[in-house]
């Protein structure tokens, strides 16, 4: 990774699309810590000192903002609300049949349901952005804290549309910053913007460690736990890295004197086909039963046992809800992301067979079988490495932002493997002699 960064560094455009990315990045996390109007800071980090860096329910947005939600700043909001609206577009796609056949014109199609994800996220901005000031207004953002109701002085509607507005704007400009990464800078924007607000809340959640500690001043914890985030990153890698070639050949065809076809090539199927999406949803979904208990004040029984088991991550209901959403959601989600009966036809298209299986259905049927085969470990990777800030929470009586979360790793680790390949692709591009040899 280092020896890619020196050479990108060394190649003239290469070098100016890297410090423009850095730009991007410097400005980004400065709006991240600009105000929102209407809003009395010092109550804010009175309340963000009393809490610790805990952000209860909260925990998963302000990992995605890199800490402006609980700041209330400009980009509270962060990149949350583009990633909802992609991930909405993506489910619809399978259910309308005009974005299918958007998807499937190309480009040109998938240009329009860029736009049509552009609309949508600013709409999530609008709802997010009403439902954050309400919560602060509440109370509710810091529930432990005694000015926490006071961080919003004004009640006025003007004060209300202002600050939504203020908001949205910040979750446009940095659509508009990942946009601008991906055509001029390094590529992959939004989530290079996505692993930026991650990677900002480690070094003060690693000292917070530190601090908290008991054992040779906190060093034992905070070495412990970098030793865990190591060994987990490693764990990632190999397992994002890994996959199951399935064999393909495509037969020779003769057109006039021509012939085409004759080559083998694979059909790569990841062992986590699903990527870091069943954890979030697992962890949104887990969020809405704790919000309804805490935003309707009832004092029902069934509110109570919310209020028991689904609040704090270390209960055993929680864990085992959390773990089968995640097993799930990744199997739902790899249902809907990859057809096999879509790729069956492809190929069959195209004079393209699995040795020893038939075109056309018995393929689909096949590559279906592989596929629940290999999601089934990958489901539980999954599962296993999302629960790894519950064991923190128990261990070394961490808050909600353990640095080395499931999530938080998984985007890293993804998003950092992604903009290696994507630098070296372009400096293989520059360098020839490589290729003639």
């Amino acid at each position: 990774m280092l020896t890619a960064f020196a050479r990108a560094f060394k190649t003239p455009d290469l070098r100016k699309k890297l410090l423009f990315t850095l730009g991007i990045i410097v400005l980004y996390r400065i709006g991240a810590h600009v105000p929102v109007p209407g809003v009395n800071y010092a109550n804010v980090e009175t309340c963000m000192k009393q809490a610790g860096g805990s952000s209860g329910l909260f925990a998963l947005v302000n990992m995605f903002s890199g800490g402006a939600l609980l700041q209330i700043t400009i980009f509270a909001l962060g990149i949350m609300p583009y990633i909802t609206a992609s991930i909405i577009l993506q489910l619809l796609t399978v259910v309308i049949p005009r974005l299918e056949a958007l998807k499937k014109e190309g480009q040109s199609g998938q240009a329009k349901i860029t736009q049509y994800t552009r609309y949508l996220t600013v709409a999530l901005a609008i709802l997010q952005g009403t439902g954050l000031v309400a919560t602060a207004r509440s109370g509710a953002l810091f529930q432990s804290c005694p000015v926490a109701s006071e961080i919003v002085p004004s009640d006025s509607i003007f004060t209300t549309i202002t600050m939504v507005i203020t908001m949205t704007a910040g979750t446009g400009l940095i659509m508009w910053l990942g946009e601008l990464v991906t055509d001029r800078g390094i590529g992959n924007g939004m989530s290079i913007l996505m692993f930026i607000s991650i990677a900002a809340g480690f070094p003060g959640a690693l000292w917070q460690i530190k601090l908290t500690g008991k054992l040779a001043d906190g060093w034992i914890e905070f070495f412990a736990v970098i030793a865990v985030g190591l060994a987990m990153v490693a764990l990632v890698v190999f397992v994002e890295q890994a996959q199951r070639r399935i064999p393909v050949q495509y037969a020779k065809r003769m057109i006039g004197r021509r012939s085409y076809g004759g080559t083998s090539t694979y059909i790569p199927l990841k062992v986590n086909q699903a990527g870091v999406i069943p954890v979030i949803f697992a962890s949104s979904l887990l969020y809405i039963p704790a919000l309804v208990a805490q935003f309707s004040g009832s004092k029902a029984a069934w509110a109570t046992w919310i209020a028991t088991n689904f609040t704090k991550g270390n209960h055993p209901v929680y864990i085992v809800t959390y773990f089968l959403l995640i097993v799930f959601f990744a199997f739902f989600y790899v249902a809907i992301s990859f057809n096999p009966e879509e790729v069956a036809d492809n190929m069959k298209k195209y004079g393209g067979f699995i040795p020893g299986i038939r075109a056309g259905r018995p393929t689909a049927e096949y590559l279906s079988y592989v596929l629940n085969r290999i999601t089934w470990p990958g489901s539980l990777y999954l599962g296993l490495i999302a629960l790894v800030p519950t064991v923190a929470l128990v261990l070394f009586n961490a808050n909600q932002n353990f640095p080395f979360g499931g999530t938080s790793i998984l985007i890293i680790v993804g998003v950092g493997l992604e903009t290696v390949k994507q630098i070296e692709s372009q400096l293989q591009q520059r360098n020839y002699e490589g290729f003639l040899r």
